[in-house]
C-alpha cells in the first residue's frame, strides 16, 4: 500500500468464526468472533468494534479495510441464492444440464449431479445467431425480448444471466437485451457472459454467467450494508475485496462480479502460506488451513501458489473432477473438502464413524459451545482428548463444556459401538485426519507431486492440532505453524496486491500470426484493467503480465505460455513456439516436430507488487522454557491418558525446543506436537515440529 498508510484491518467471514487482524507501525492484533450467518456484517462491526477497543482506536484512523468471505460459496452449495433465471440462444436452453457430456464416474448408474442454479421452467430463449468470428448470422429479435418481461415479472424472477452462443466474440446482442431488460424492469439483476466470462466453452461461459447472477443480489445487498454500517461508524479508509485468484479488487467492481469472490478467504490461506515460505527459504510448500467449516490444501512451489481457470463448487464426489458446477475464473488451485472444527460425525449405515460434510457452523455450534447444538463436532473430540484447553479457546471469549461434549460423542459415536469417550473422540480425531491426508494425497498427484517432498504449512483455528497427524499420515517430515496462524487468511489478506485479471477468446494460429491484430487486443485489454486497478492501488507502481493459452491444432485443452512485452510481431513466432513446446515436453516428456500451433484465449494480469521478504537468518538451538502446565491427553494408540507438557507459545523465544508430545497454546489455536516430532522456535516466532530421527528413518525405508 502506499507509505503514508499505516492502519490495515482484515477480516476473514468463515462459516464458524469471523477473523479479525489489525496492523499498524507497532505491530499486529488478532481477534476471533462468531460469525453471524444471517446478517455477516454485524459479526464483522463487532469484531472490529473489539479489536479498536484492544488498540484504543476508532475505526476512523483504519486507513485501508482488506475483506474476503466464503458467503458466496456457501450461498451456492446452500441454495440460498436469489431467484434466477437464464436467457440463451434459442435451442440452448439445456445446456447446463447437457454440460460437456462427460461423466464424472463413467460406471457408477445411479450418477449424482449437482442441482442446477436455475431450474427448468425459468430457462428461456430468444431468437438471434452470431458464429466464431463474430458475425450476425440471426439478429436478435426484440420483440421476443418484450413477450419475455411479463414472464419473469409473474416467475418473480430476481436476477438474469444472459448467455448468447459466441457472445464472447460479438457481445453486441447479450448488451441490448441487458438493456432492454433494465429499462423495462430496473430491479432487475442482469449479468452477461460476455463480461463475467469472455471464453469460448459454452457450457462453463454460461455456468459461470448463472452463479454470477445468482449471488449477485446477495454479494451487493451484503457489501452495501457492510459499507452503510462503516460510514455510520465515521470509516473514512479505502475498501478492498479478496478475490479467487489472491488479488485485491473494489466493492464496486465486487458487487459486478462476485463470483470471482467465491474462494477469497482460502486465497488469503493460500498468500500466507507463500509469505511463509518465502521467509523460511522453503520452496516446496503443502499449505493446511483448517477452520470451522472447511479444510483446504494447496500446492505452493517455489513461494507461488499454483493457480487455474476453473473451479468447481458444490462437486457431488468429493474428490472427482466434473462432479460440481464449473466456475471459469481466475482462481488459486487447492482441493477443499467439509473438514473443519465444526464438522459433525455420525455412524453411517455400516455402522463407520464418519465426519463431515455438514458442519454445526457457529449456530449452534460444537456440542461444547452451549448454545444448543447436540451432535458431536470435531472441536468436541479434540476437547476429550485433551487437546483443547476448555477455559481458553478462542482467548477466553469462548468457554467450553467438556460435558457436554462427551455427551454427545456418547450418544452418537459411543453408544452405537459400544466405545466410551475418549475412544469414541480419537475415533473421530482418526477419521477427519485421515480425510484431509486423502485431500492431500489426491490434489498432489493430480499436480504430479510428491507430496512427501513438501513441507506443511499448517493455519487455522483447527489446522495446528492435526497437522502433526495429517503429515505422519502423508510422509511429511516438517510442519510449520507461524505466527498468528489462527487467523491466517486475515493476515494475508494484508499480504495480497491490488490485482485484476482479463481473459478473451480470439482465436490465431502461430502460421498465420496477425501482430497488430493481437497487440490491439492485448492493449485493450490492459487499459480495462489498468482502469479498474490503478484507482485501488493509490500510487503504487504497478505492472502487466500478458499470457496465451496455447495449444496444437485439434487438442482440446491449452498451456499457459508468457507473452513478451510491447507490440508483438513476426519476430516473436520461434520464442512462443520454444516456449510452448518446452512446456508442453515437461507436461508430456515430448513435442509433437513440426505440428501446427493455435492460440485460444488471451490474458493480461494487471497488478502491484509486494515487497519480496527476506529469508529468515537461522537460530541456535537453546533449552525448552519452563512447562505452564500440564494436560491429561488420551493416546488413542496407546489406549491410556497420558500427562503431556503445556507451552504458552508467547514465552517461548526462538530458538527454544521441546520434545513430542507437548500442547503449544495461545489465544487464537493451539498447536499439537505428536510423539513423532520435535519442535523449536524459529527466528520469526514460527513453530518448527521435525520428524524424529527414529521416525524418519523407519519413513525412508518405506518408501524404499
Amino acid at each position: 500500500m502506499a507509505p503514508n498508510q499505516h492502519v490495515r484491518l482484515a477480516v476473514d467471514i468463515g462459516g464458524t468464526f469471523t477473523d479479525v487482524v489489525l496492523e499498524t507501525e507497532a505491530g499486529r492484533m488478532t481477534r476471533k468472533v462468531l460469525t453471524t450467518p444471517s446478517r455477516p456484517e454485524e459479526g464483522v462491526l463487532d469484531g472490529m468494534r473489539l479489536i479498536l477497543s484492544d488498540a484504543r482506536m476508532h475505526m476512523s484512523d483504519i486507513d485501508v479495510f482488506v475483506h474476503g468471505t466464503t458467503l458466496a460459496t456457501n450461498a451456492i452449495i446452500e441454495r440460498r441464492g436469489a431467484k434466477t433465471a437464464l436467457i440463451a440462444t434459442e435451442g440452448f436452453r439445456d445446456i447446463i444440464e447437457i454440460g460437456t457430456e462427460s461423466r464424472y464416474d463413467q460406471y457408477d448408474l445411479s450418477i449424482e449431479k449437482p442441482r442446477p442454479l436455475v431450474q427448468r421452467a425459468l430457462r428461456f430463449t430468444l431468437p438471434e445467431r452470431v458464429d466464431v468470428h463474430g458475425k450476425v448470422r440471426l439478429p436478435l429479435d426484440e420483440a421476443a425480448i418484450a413477450a419475455l418481461v411479463p414472464k419473469l415479472k409473474a416467475a418473480g424472477v430476481e436476477s438474469v444471466a444472459i448467455a448468447f452462443l459466441h457472445s464472447y466474440a460479438n457481445a453486441e446482442h447479450e448488451r441490448r437485451t441487458g438493456a432492454l431488460l433494465k429499462a423495462a424492469m430496473p430491479e432487475l439483476g442482469i449479468t452477461l457472459s460476455s463480461e463475467v466470462c469472455p471464453e469460448v466453452r459454452e457450457y462453463e461461459r454460461t455456468s459461470t454467467a448463472i452463479a454470477n447472477a445468482y449471488v449477485q443480489p446477495l454479494m451487493a445487498g451484503y457489501l452495501a450494508r457492510m459499507a452503510e454500517g462503516l460510514a455510520q461508524e465515521q470509516f473514512r479508509g479505502a475498501i478492498y475485496l479478496v478475490t479467487s485468484g489472491g488479488g485485491l479488487t473494489s466493492i464496486e467492481t465486487a458487487q459486478r462480479f462476485p463470483v470471482r469472490l467465491v474462494e477469497s478467504g482460502p486465497a488469503g490461506g493460500a498468500i500466507f502460506a507463500a509469505l511463509t515460505a518465502a521467509q523460511l527459504g522453503e520452496s516446496k510448500v503443502l499449505s493446511f488451513d483448517m477452520g470451522g467449516t472447511t479444510a483446504k490444501i494447496c500446492l505452493i512451489e517455489k513461494f507461488e501458489p499454483q493457480s487455474s481457470r476453473i473451479f468447481e463448487v458444490d462437486r457431488a464426489a468429493r474428490f472427482l473432477k466434473g462432479s460440481g458446477l464449473p466456475v471459469r475464473i481466475p482462481v488459486i488451485e487447492m482441493v477443499e473438502i467439509g473438514a473443519g472444527g465444526g464438522s459433525i460425525a455420525r455412524i453411517d449405515a455400516l455402522k463407520r464413524v464418519t465426519v463431515g460434510p455438514e458442519s454445526a457452523s457457529s449456530e449452534p455450534g460444537p456440542a461444547c459451545y452451549g448454545r444448543g447444538g447436540t451432535h458431536p463436532a470435531v472441536t468436541d473430540a479434540d476437547v476429550v482428548l485433551g487437546m483443547i484447553d476448555p477455559a481458553s479457546f478462542a482467548g477466553g471469549t469462548i468457554p467450553l463444556d467438556p460435558d457436554l461434549s462427551r455427551k454427545a460423542l456418547l450418544a452418537d459415536i459411543g453408544e452405537p459401538l459400544g466405545l466410551d469417550a475418549e475412544t469414541a473422540a480419537y475415533a473421530v480425531h482418526e477419521m477427519v485426519c485421515e480425510n484431509m491426508a486423502s485431500a492431500a494425497r489426491v490434489h498432489a498427484v493430480e499436480r504430479g507431486a510428491v507430496v512427501g517432498d513438501h513441507t506443511l504449512i499448517a493455519f487455522g483455528g483447527a489446522a495446528p492440532l492435526h497437522a502433526a497427524r495429517v503429515a505422519e499420515k502423508i510422509g511429511v517430515k516438517r510442519v510449520i505453524v507461524p505466527p498468528n496462524a489462527g487467523v491466517g487468511s486475515a493476515v494475508g489478506f494484508l499480504a495480497a496486491p491490488v490485482s485484476y485479471e482479463l481473459v478473451r477468446s480470439r482465436h490465431v494460429r502461430l502460421d498465420a500470426f496477425d501482430g497488430a491484430l493481437v497487440s490491439d487486443l492485448l492493449s485493450e485489454m490492459e487499459l480495462e484493467a489498468r482502469a479498474l486497478v490503478e484507482p485501488g492501488a493509490r500510487g503504487e507502481p504497478v505492472i502487466a503480465r500478458r499470457v496465451a493459452f496455447m495449444r496444437y491444432v485439434g487438442q482440446g485443452h491449452e498451456i499457459t505460455v508468457t507473452l513478451p512485452s510491447g507490440v508483438l510481431g513476426e519476430q516473436d513466432i520461434p520464442p512462443l513456439r520454444s516456449a510452448f513446446e518446452a512446456d508442453y515436453a515437461a507436461l508430456f516428456a515430448r513435442p509433437i516436430p513440426g505440428a501446427a500451433i493455435e492460440i485460444l484465449s488471451w490474458s493480461v494480469l494487471v497488478t502491484t507488487q509486494p515487497p519480496k521478504p527476506e529469508v529468515a537468518p537461522r537460530v541456535a538451538s537453546s533449552a525448552a522454557p519452563e512447562a505452564s502446565g500440564s494436560r491429561s491427553f488420551h493416546d488413542g494408540k496407546a489406549g491410556a491418558s497420558i500427562m503431556i507438557p503445556l507451552y504458552r507459545r508467547e514465552a517461548m523465544m526462538p530458538g527454544a525446543s521441546i520434545a513430542g508430545p507437548a500442547i503449544i497454546a495461545e489465544d487464537e489455536t493451539s498447536t499439537f506436537v505428536s510423539m513423532s516430532f520435535d519442535a523449536h522456535i524459529d527466528a520469526i516466532g514460527c513453530i518448527v515440529m521435525d520428524r524424529k530421527i527414529l521416525d524418519r528413518q523407519i519413513l525412508d525405508r518405506e518408501a524404499a
